[in-house]
């Protein structure tokens, strides 16, 4: 005939909320504040309830009359709601190893029923361990909605294991389909320790220090947070230098080699040290500067060197290497030069010293002259040869008249010599006058010259030169060509020894066959004989 829900009370009362008739295809809802505009009842007497409560979770009960009985069914109404994703929050900024502190608290909101929280380190669940792990949890019920907010509450005893580990939680609640997990975000935390060792360092990092360097001394705790403020220790000096971290030294001189420490303030018994070696160079020598000498005096130069280990020396002259030091026992002019002696330490960057001498070698003019006849006599080339520094003038004079010639030939000024010449044809014979002059003195020398109709040969010393040069090659190639004719004549008599030797022997064999040619003719006779 009809149909009807209610619910039923914590005391037992019942509550009626909808009423359907089969006859009059008519519904009604009872005046229930809780469940005006939330409730729909179908033809088949189904209740749909919608935005479900907490309050919802009740005994419902239905009942269907008809003209002869009426029956009823119950069904209870559980309602589940999902908490919040948890949450660390309150977290400590920082843990100290060997001691509880509270690491923070994990909290989830808005659940029905009530959920549990958990704890792990690095993915393994957290136990309470008296001294180590205190877990604290509670739950809270907001009186209007009902819903629970669960807050677990972590101190922890931290070790140095601890660094860099991830702190997590979850919350594990039940809902329609059963049981489920919730994760949090992780959290890691600063873990502060004690030093228990300090190193010292210099910087800027390099191979070597050598004299003028700057350097810093750096100290470091490894501890956490790391130590702000040390004692410094230089070499000879007892007492500590408090500064920070780091302390620089300047300008840094060979008697600063030795061992640098550094220590804790609070623990001067904590304490690195390092050995810091300045690397140095001295080079002296001697004569420097600019050294003026006359020709053929003796000069010996001595580069000294003291450094902090080996090192290499090298001589230069006017930009060129030197096989070995110079020492002079009688100056020539190709001696004058730029001589420079430089050192290094190779293992030191920028570790070198140089020292320059700039020799000048002095002499007086020095004259020899020459002269060179035209083969057809046409003309006559006289050759004055200087030699001297600074470099001499030459000036040409004609004895007797005192004319100047100007009309000369010079050759290039090297190693203090070089070469004046004159070509002339003098129709009577004249006395030619070579001066050289510089700051240290004048020379004079003459020489005759014949007319160019007088015939006169050169003189052994008058060649050039050049010339010079010419019959040198010339008398080392007939020398040469007199070396081969006589090993050749050597070597044909050794030939010529070699080949009679052996016709002898020839000739001793031939000999001996011939005989024994004869002998067997006659006994060949002999035997016809004796058959006949």
């Amino acid at each position: 005939m009809f149909g009807k829900w209610k619910y039923e009370k914590p005391d037992g009362s019942p509550v009626f909320i909808a009423f359907r008739s089969s006859t009059k295809k008519s519904v009604q809802y009872d005046d229930v504040p809780e469940y005006k505009d939330r409730l729909s009842l179908s033809e088949n007497y189904t209740l749909s309830i919608s935005n479900a409560r907490i309050s919802d979770e009740k005994r419902f009960v239905c009942m269907l009359v008809t003209e002869d009985n009426v029956y009823e069914a119950p069904t209870i109404v559980k309602v589940f709601k999902q908490p919040s994703k948890p949450e660390i929050v309150s977290k400590a900024p920082f843990l100290e190893t060997e001691q509880l502190k509270k690491l923070g608290d994990c909290i989830s909101k808005d659940s029905y029923p009530e959920g549990n929280i958990t704890w792990y380190r690095s993915g393994r669940v957290l136990q309470p361990l008296e001294g180590v792990v205190d877990i604290v949890f509670k739950k809270e019920m907001d009186p209007v909605t009902q819903l629970y907010t669960m807050t677990s509450s972590l101190e922890y005893k931290t070790t140095k294991a601890d660094i860099h580990m991830p702190f997590t939680c979850s919350v594990t609640y039940y809902g329609p389909s059963g049981q489920k997990t919730i994760y949090s975000e992780q959290a890691v935390f600063d873990i502060y320790y004690p030093t228990e060792q300090v190193t010292i360092q210099v910087l800027p990092p390099r191979s070597a220090i050598k004299e003028g360097d700057n350097i810093t001394l750096k100290c470091l705790g490894n501890g956490n947070p790391p130590p702000e403020e040390f004692f410094f220790y230089l070499p000879g000096q007892p007492e500590g230098i408090r500064s920070s971290n780091t302390y620089t030294l300047t300008d840094m001189r060979r008697n600063a080699s030795g061992d640098y420490r550094c220590s804790l303030t609070d623990k001067k018994s904590m304490i690195a040290s390092t050995s810091i070696t300045v690397h140095y160079l001295d080079l002296s020598l001697n004569p420097s500067g600019e050294v003026t000498k006359q020709i053929g005096d003796a000069l010996p130069i001595s580069c000294t060197i003291s450094a902090s280990r080996n090192a290499t020396v090298v001589w230069m002259k006017d930009n060129t290497r030197l096989k070995s030091s110079p020492s002079f026992s009688s100056l020539q002019y190709q001696d004058a030069g730029n001589y420079v002696c430089e050192t290094a330490l190779q293992e030191v960057e920028g570790l070198k010293k140089r020292e320059s001498l700039t020799l000048i070698v002095e002499g007086k003019p020095q004259i020899r002259m020459t002269k060179i006849i035209d083969p057809r006599g046409l003309s006559k080339t006289v050759i004055c040869h200087v030699e001297g520094f600074p470099k001499p003038a030459i000036q040409w004079t004609i004895t007797g008249s005192g004319s100047v010639i100007n009309q000369t030939e010079e050759s290039p000024y090297i190693n203090g010599k070089y070469y004046s010449k004159i070509i002339i044809s003098p129709e009577e014979n004249v006395t030619l006058t070579c001066t050289a002059e510089n700051q240290l003195e004048r020379t004079v020398n003459s020489l005759n010259v014949s007319a160019i109709s007088i015939p006169e040969h050169d003189e052994a010393d008058e060649i050039s030169d050049e010339n010079r040069e010419k019959v040198n090659d010339q008398a080392k190639l007939i020398v040469g060509i007199v070396v081969g004719l006589l090993l050749a004549a050597l070597v044909a008599g050794v030939v010529y020894w070699l080949y009679m030797k052996k016709s002898k022997t020839a000739s001793k064999h031939v000999n001996k066959d011939l005989g024994n040619l004869e002998e067997n003719k006659k006994l060949e006779e002999n035997n016809h004989k004796t058959e006949a």
